[in-house]
């Protein structure tokens, strides 16, 4: 794991590609390297968090024989040895142990075909002085962030947007249209960041620069849900095959050159990747959470189950206590780290159970990631099972039970998750299945707008990269798959992986995604809906598969969030902070919000008539992320 930056300039400032390296060292701080073609205006930059070959000879950017090529990239990828070994059976020879060199010889050898053999977690920029051409690539399912600016100055690239920061001008325009987005959802589903200037990489997308130009980007991979099931491609034993499909990711994942931890909250995910990986590192060490104070109303606490499970599969369990007032505390770091004001507090959990491992010697950890976003999980996944009782009513009669259950007392739990499943109820089809996602309605944030705000939200559908992505989706796929597409292509990659990355490098801890190895993600996409969901119980099939290694108290507990008792934070420990951010004079300032606005928002917030908690923390994040990113853009 590693960051990576990089330019495309005919003019290019060599100052300003060490100070992009400087402030990705958070996630390399075991080597850094630079490589420049000065006559075409190329640079690339790395630096090092040394997972696989320790040596010398893993350093980057990494450049070949001849000098054409030259790699900086950041990831992982677990089937290099047999890679290497087919490559070796054609005789190439290996200088040293890396899976970069790997990588490298691989491209040279057999170009973009390369890249469907790649199992792993990768974003790299590979420069191919012959060709004249740079390619930024990234994986397939996005665990790892690739952010570029493209103007006329040329292309520039970084794994994070603060490595972006020498390049940005100072009071650069910002994209109210993902605001609205961050909004909406509590983060941005697609491409677009805060800045204008600015986007990602999507994943499975591959980019093609030319002289500082974009002259070509396309998707290398599309994830196997889009495509529709033949019959003949079932699993004839769908428990059978994901309990070994599960096994061997896990066992594929576990390869390094320096100790391996694991997350484990208690849940079904973390203990099953747990469970197969204790098997091959019998002292496997794990590390949770404990948040001190108590959780919101309806949410049950992990520690008691992960002990459970420790004790169960005889591993260690350390356990970092956190309050929730320094979790409050921390939300200014929290938005520097994740480069986005992404509006959830469980980023931090990420963060303090990253810092513990990396204290203890652990410099990779894995995580139960996208066992929910596979298989079911999330309370969206059941509430659209039980559509079929009330969807046939009139989209008119849907619209009035929406507007009902928003009129409830949404400081009681049943009730704010009743009023969250009838939010757009009165949609259909694709835009109903994009409704589940977002958090807050197009009209209630209307009301917290400014005019450019306002202007972005009536010219423009927050949920438009969602819809035009299940236009690729292939028709015959139930409603299920096509909500698990959702889950997969924007609620991972543009939230959980991104936080989960962000946070982790900030610690320089390398966390490694088991149920997103490519063979378990294109097994899933094969199984029937009826063995995913079956009447209340969702995640079946993995649930039947992992009866034989876990109790059952651990299989079929309660599901919970993680994060933290963020209702009680803006009544108590966040109140100061709401009114110094959220204050008249700051958001007059800003520009973006409407001060009265923001104002009732914040007493229906406190008298029940509405759950503004999470919109809140997004207008406070926004506003933080401004003070860090626009007000002062090279302050970490």
């Amino acid at each position: 794991m590693c960051g990576v930056t990089g330019a495309w300039v005919r003019d290019r400032d060599p100052e300003d590609l060490r100070q992009s390296m400087a402030l990705l060292a958070h996630r390399g701080p075991d080597d850094l390297g630079e490589f420049v073609d000065r006559e075409a205006g190329v640079a690339l930059g790395h630096r090092r968090l040394s997972i696989i070959d320790l040596s010398p000879s893993g350093h980057q950017p990494m450049v070949s024989e001849d000098g054409n090529l030259a790699i900086a990239y950041n990831g992982e990828i677990y089937n290099y040895r047999e890679l290497r070994a087919g490559l070796e059976a054609s005789g190439v020879v290996f200088l040293g142990d890396s899976d970069t060199e790997v990588l490298l010889r691989l491209y040279a050898s057999q170009g973009l075909a390369a890249l469907p053999q790649l199992n792993g977690i990768f974003a790299f920029a590979l420069y191919d002085k012959r060709a004249g051409e740079l390619l930024l690539v990234r994986d397939g399912l996005g665990v790892k962030p690739m952010y570029f600016i493209e103007d006329d100055d040329g292309f520039r690239f970084a794994s994070e947007i603060k490595g972006l920061a020498p390049w940005i001008p100072r009071g650069a325009q910002l994209d109210v249209d993902a605001l609205h987005r961050y909004l909406t959802f509590l983060w941005c589903p697609g491409t677009r960041t805060p800045f204008a200037a600015v986007r990602k990489l999507a994943p499975g997308e591959a980019i093609r620069v030319r002289d500082g130009r974009i002259v070509e980007r396309w998707n290398w991979y599309e994830p196997p849900v889009v495509r529709p099931v033949r019959r003949a491609s079932v699993p004839a034993d769908p428990i059978g095959e994901v309990r070994e499909a599960v096994r061997r990711a896990v066992t594929r994942q576990l390869v390094s050159d320096v100790p391996v931890g694991a997350f484990l909250s208690g849940g079904l995910d973390s203990s099953a990747v747990t469970a197969f990986a204790r098997e091959r590192l019998p002292d496997l060490r794990c590390f949770t959470i404990e948040p001190m104070g108590g959780t919101d109303e309806g949410e049950a606490a992990d520690l008691p189950y992960a002990r459970k499970v420790a004790a169960h599969l005889g591993v260690r369990l350390d356990v970092v206590s956190i309050d929730s007032s320094r979790m409050a505390s921390d939300l200014d770091a929290m938005v520097w780290m994740l480069d986005e004001p992404l509006a959830d507090p469980a980023p931090l959990n990420v963060l303090y159970i990253s810092r513990l491992a990396r204290e203890a010697g652990i410099k990779v950890l894995l995580s139960g990631a996208g066992g929910d976003d596979l298989f079911t999980g999330y309370r969206r996944h059941l509430a659209l099972r039980y559509e079929r009782w009330w969807s046939w009513f009139p989209a008119s009669v849907r619209s009035s039970l929406d507007g009902a259950a928003q009129r409830l007392d949404q400081r009681v739990a049943w009730k704010r998750r009743l009023a969250r499943l009838l939010s757009g109820a009165g949609a259909s089809g694709d835009s109903r299945l994009a409704a589940y996602f977002a958090w807050a309605r197009r009209d209630d944030l209307v009301a917290l707008y400014g005019e450019r705000m306002r202007a972005a939200a009536e010219s423009a559908r927050a949920e438009q990269p969602m819809l035009d992505f299940l236009a690729r989706v292939d028709p015959s796929r139930s409603p299920l798959d096509r909500m698990l597409a959702l889950e997969q292509r924007f609620f991972l990659a543009d939230h959980n992986l991104l936080y989960t990355d962000k946070m982790s490098m900030a610690a320089g801890v390398e966390v490694r995604v088991p149920f997103l190895d490519p063979e378990l993600v294109d097994l899933a996409a094969r199984i029937p809906d009826r063995y995913k969901q079956r009447g209340r119980v969702g995640k079946w099939v993995l649930k039947k598969a992992m009866e034989p290694l876990l109790p059952r108290e651990i299989i079929y507990r309660p599901k919970t969030g993680f994060g933290a008792p963020l209702r009680r934070w803006m009544r108590h420990e966040l109140r100061d902070l709401v009114g110094e951010l959220l204050s008249e004079a700051s958001l007059r300032r800003r520009g973006l919000f409407d001060p009265q606005g923001v104002r009732r928002l914040i007493e229906d917030n406190d008298a029940g008539r509405r759950d503004g908690a999470y919109t809140l923390l997004s207008l406070l994040c926004i506003e933080i992320w401004c003070r860090r990113f626009v007000d002062q853009p090279e302050g970490g």
